[in-house]
């Protein structure tokens, strides 16, 4: 009777771990730019999840058709470009701002493939949480437009990342995002080491990088795929919407970037879509590859 009345709660939780996770891995990380910048940290990321997610996965026990191997390429990618793209924003704008502004590639998705009703209830109240989020009106003189430009990238980024990752939603998630992972890194590893040097090779900095990895990817990977299991993709997509609340969350306790009382109120407005859309999510279950591999 529990399981019938709470079918949800397993994947809301595994999904409220995942973005958290997601969100103090990329708080820890930017620790790292006063010492080897934006790039070197998006190497470091990146690098390390690749080497950490082919030593779980060991990809190259599965088969890869030529179809599939260009479906990985542009997958890989699109999200090398997304975490090279959303570290550069986070030199010059907050946490909460770039997620909530690269959030629009995803929710431009989500309304690209609503089906039910209901579904756009969920996503109009993301969208005016993720609006009153970004900081409007008067506020909004002060965004740095290169940081903007860098998060509007970044999420442009995403919304390919999520086409391409359904191209190999037949694939099992740990085949193809080890291989995403490791296109990715060697995507935007030369990045780093031009920009970084000899600097990425302290052993302080890459232990640093090595926990970063395993925090913002190994750990929300795994959780994700537990809520995939159970939920519908149009639902799960909607749920990560608590992202960008989780950013300004973490962006105050972990780096000090404090929120407006309409930005508190944004995190509400997300919050209630992610329960919504867990409610009355569909029982049939998606079978994609994790989506949450950004930040």
């Amino acid at each position: 009777m529990r399981a019938l009345r709470f079918p949800n709660t397993l994947p809301l939780l595994a999904v409220l771990g995942s973005v958290t996770a997601l969100g103090l891995g990329t708080s820890f990380a930017k620790q790292l730019f006063p010492l080897v910048g934006s790039l070197g940290t998006t190497a470091l990321r990146v690098g390390f999840s690749a080497l950490l997610m082919l030593a779980v996965w060991r990809p190259w026990r599965w088969a890869l058709s030529r179809s599939d191997a260009r479906a990985l390429l542009l997958y890989g990618v699109a999200l090398g470009c997304m975490n090279l793209l959303f570290y550069l924003s986070l030199q010059t704008i907050a946490f909460g701002v770039a997620v909530a502004i690269e959030f629009s590639g995803p929710l431009a998705v989500a309304m690209l493939s609503s089906r039910k009703p209901v579904d756009f209830l969920w996503l109009a109240l993301a969208m005016v949480g993720l609006g009153l989020l970004l900081p409007l009106g008067q506020s909004v003189g002060s965004l740095d437009l290169q940081g903007v430009m860098f998060a509007l990238g970044a999420a442009v980024c995403w919304g390919a990342y999520i086409v391409f990752g359904k191209r190999v939603g037949h694939l099992h998630a740990g085949h193809s995002v080890a291989l995403g992972l490791s296109v990715a890194a060697i995507t935007v590893v030369p990045f780093g080491l031009w920009h970084a040097g000899s600097a990425l090779w302290q052993p302080h900095i890459l232990l640093f990088g090595l926990c970063v990895a395993a925090v913002s990817s190994a750990l929300p990977i795994s959780l994700e795929m537990v809520a995939l299991k159970r939920l519908p993709q149009g639902a799960f997509g909607i749920m990560t919407s608590m992202e960008p609340a989780m950013a300004a969350l973490l962006g105050l306790l972990v780096l000090d970037e404090h929120l407006s009382a309409m930005q508190w109120l944004a995190i509400v407005c997300i919050m209630l879509a992610a329960a919504g859309s867990a409610i009355t999510a569909s029982p049939r279950a998606a079978h994609t590859v994790p989506q949450d591999v950004v930040m």
